[in-house]
């Protein structure tokens, strides 16, 4: 990532906060450790900011580093509202499990059967084609992203809907048969979210909402009302992108488009209460969950990662299962995961170079590590 022409004055907040009675924690040795951590983030990826927040029990810890505006000099809101990206594809693979506790949709069964004549072309055929296979990335549909030219405001504001991607994806030809092999694709959630649509009768963001964010209180999470809705709608940090080596504020842009492959807005205490309510056994029965457990290799995605159904799966250095997601889009960048009684979010308000070198990879998983691991 090139160097930024302007600089950044480095604000670390620190905060730590207590739900239903619990009284609120000193600073201690953790928080100071994940403060380290994400302010070394911040810095080396050369973000504007981001924020943590780890779950324990009922107790929140929230950490911030960085600038939530560049402008002002703002911090991140303690309850920064975001786009999470991909994380959206973990709430609506929740949604296809509970269906199939339900009876009404078969894990194993084509998705000829739910959307007939929807998966034809070169990049997949829906007879050949699972419902598991579509969760896990084993289907063999080509990713319809990269087919996008998306590196400009005026190319963001071109709305696509999930016909035409869908249509992108299945277009290009399958590089290798469903079932061999497992390769990230979004063109997967968005049948996904149209066959959520086909058995319920309803849009996928209504199921969302009414199976998922209502029972478990997730307030500050939802699903946009596209293409009406571009603002987000609670406090919230600028989201910037960089657009041939410029910062561009993008906060009022949704390169989400309201599909289910990352319509949805959230924030780092509602996402690590999801996924600490998902592993513990609260949004699934113990049989869904047994299958979204089931686990493939990544191949080249994450190296350190399998995939489960609409989750990803690592062991942590003091060898815990942990599960969680992540997502990427344009101003917008959120990872972390949850073990049995942890479960932590790092939310930033730009991408980072993660891909860019060894390090910024080992920065960024060390703070999830250190979050789920260290004593405190």
């Amino acid at each position: 990532m090139a160097a930024k022409t302007f600089g950044i004055m480095l604000v670390a907040a620190t905060a730590a906060f207590a739900t239903a009675g619990t009284p609120a924690a000193d600073a201690d040795e953790l928080t100071g450790l994940l403060q380290a951590d994400l302010d070394a983030i911040v810095t080396g990826m050369d973000v504007p900011g981001a924020q943590l927040v780890l779950r324990d029990g009922e107790r929140n810890r929230l950490v911030a580093s960085g600038v939530g505006d560049i402008a002002t000099g703002a911090g991140f809101p303690d309850n920064a509202q975001f786009r999470i990206a991909s994380n959206t594809k973990t709430f609506v693979a929740v949604v296809v499990l509970q269906l199939v506790g339900e009876g009404r949709v078969e894990l194993d069964a084509p998705i000829e059967r739910y959307l007939p004549g929807v998966v034809r072309g070169p990049g997949g055929d829906g007879n050949a084609i699972t419902v598991r296979q579509l969760l896990q990335h084993t289907s063999g549909i080509p990713d319809y992203l990269p087919m996008l030219e998306l590196e400009s405001v005026a190319a963001l504001r071109q709305w696509k809907t999930a016909d035409d991607l869908i249509a992108l994806g299945l277009g290009e030809q399958a590089q290798y048969r469903p079932g061999e092999r497992a390769v990230y694709s979004n063109t997967n959630y968005l049948l996904a979210g149209k066959l959520v649509e086909q058995v319920t009768g309803a849009p996928v963001g209504v199921e969302v909402t009414r199976r998922i964010l209502m029972p478990l209180q997730l307030v500050d999470t939802y699903w946009p009302v596209f293409p009406a809705e571009n603002t987000i709608r609670g406090p919230h940090a600028q989201a910037y992108h960089e657009f041939g080596g410029n910062r561009v504020d993008v906060t009022d842009i949704d390169p989400g488009w309201g599909l289910s492959d990352g319509a949805m807005v959230s924030t780092s205490a509602d996402l690590s209460r999801f996924y600490a309510a998902l592993v513990s056994g609260a949004v699934l029965g113990p049989d869904q969950l047994a299958e979204m457990r089931k686990t493939v290799p990544s191949g080249d995605f994450r190296r350190s990662e399998e995939f489960g159904l609409g989750l990803f799966h690592w062991v942590t250095s003091c060898g815990a299962d942990a599960w969680g997601h992540g997502g990427t889009m344009h101003g917008s960048f959120v990872y972390g995961g949850a073990t049995t009684g942890r479960s932590v979010t790092v939310s930033m308000n730009q991408i980072p170079d993660i891909f860019g070198g060894t390090q910024q990879r080992v920065d960024m998983h060390q703070v999830v590590d250190d979050a789920l691991c260290a004593n405190g």
